[in-house]
């Protein structure tokens, strides 16, 4: 039986050629990026501004989300979110930060209870305000920089330093550029798009590592061979595992921002965009950029192997 061959094993694409392309275009959407969130700013969820939680228990066998949903926007209060938590019949309802103070607060209360509560047990009602909302924005923005951290502190242990810097640059970028998607979408920012940019760091690294370990390979078996040829013969040796994992991953999503609802929609848009970037990241940046960094074949980077003195023929 043959196996399924989405990209032929002989495959000599020129990666490296682009890489005057992709740094300009890598500089310049940075930029952007980084104007949109001063300029724009984020479009901050319930989470991050404060607002009331209730959690809702249906008496009958199932909730209606559709129907709580659209009751509730019909209140008029704004930003609402609603979403199944727990079991079928458990409801979590947020409504945005009211102006007016505790009394408006004390009125959304009473026009929720007035709606739902013939079908519905209130079992929780708690108003978040403006300083644990604060509160939750620091703890979200340290967990993720200390999640990037420690992932870069195990790259700068694991690689030699070029290959570090490397991924600590394609890190950076692919963070910043989700953070000018989100400024330039206004797609709600909340705790699940914190979960999101943890996500795509995740698999951004994870696709750049397994093409720092083909080069470093490589490095170790061929002595006589331009860098940028060894580059592009790692890139082409990876790129069966790396379209597979992108499409695979692409489907899913695409099924899950189609399929799954409001309560994940976001997430899933903001998961399709970091998939993109993440690998155009790991093939035009992570790659290339180790020639402006130093790295030189036949150094002995890696390992102190003897040196095949065979030299393929890649595609410049």
């Amino acid at each position: 039986m043959k196996l399924l061959r989405i990209v032929p094993d002989n495959t000599k694409f020129g990666f490296m050629r682009f890489r005057r392309f992709s740094f300009p275009f890598s500089a310049i959407a940075s930029i952007v990026s980084v104007v949109a969130f001063l300029w724009l700013g984020l479009n901050v969820g319930i989470d991050f501004k404060g607002g009331t939680v209730v959690e809702l228990q249906a008496r009958g066998d199932r909730a209606n989300v559709a129907l709580i949903r659209e009751e509730a926007n019909r209140l008029g209060f704004g930003d609402v979110e609603v979403q199944e938590f727990g079991g079928p019949r458990e409801v979590l309802l947020r409504v945005g930060l009211q102006d007016g103070g505790d009394r408006a607060q004390a009125e959304v209360v009473v026009k929720l209870r007035q709606a739902f509560e013939k079908d519905y047990d209130f079992r929780k009602v708690e108003v978040v305000g403006p300083r644990v909302s604060q509160e939750l924005v620091q703890n979200g923005t340290i967990g993720v920089l200390l999640a990037i951290l420690t992932i870069l502190i195990y790259l700068w242990f694991r690689y030699e330093w070029q290959f570090a810097v490397g991924a600590v640059i394609a890190t950076m970028h692919d963070l910043v550029l989700t953070i000018g998607f989100f400024a330039v979408t206004q797609i709600q920012f909340d705790q699940t798009s914190i979960a999101a940019i943890l996500t795509i760091i995740g698999y951004s690294l994870n696709d750049t590592v397994v093409v720092y370990d083909r080069v470093r390979e490589l490095l170790r078996k061929y002595k006589k061979i331009k860098l940028f040829e060894l580059l592009d013969l790692s890139m082409n040796s990876t790129l069966p595992r790396t379209v597979i994992t992108s499409v695979t991953t692409i489907l899913a999503l695409i099924a899950l921002s189609i399929f799954g609802g409001d309560a994940i929609w976001g997430f899933c848009i903001a998961l399709l965009f970091g998939v993109l970037i993440g690998t155009y990241s790991s093939i035009f940046v992570a790659a290339p950029i180790l020639i402006y960094l130093g790295v030189r074949v036949g150094e002995g980077v890696g390992s102190e192997k003897p040196a095949d003195k065979t030299t393929p023929a890649p595609a410049r």
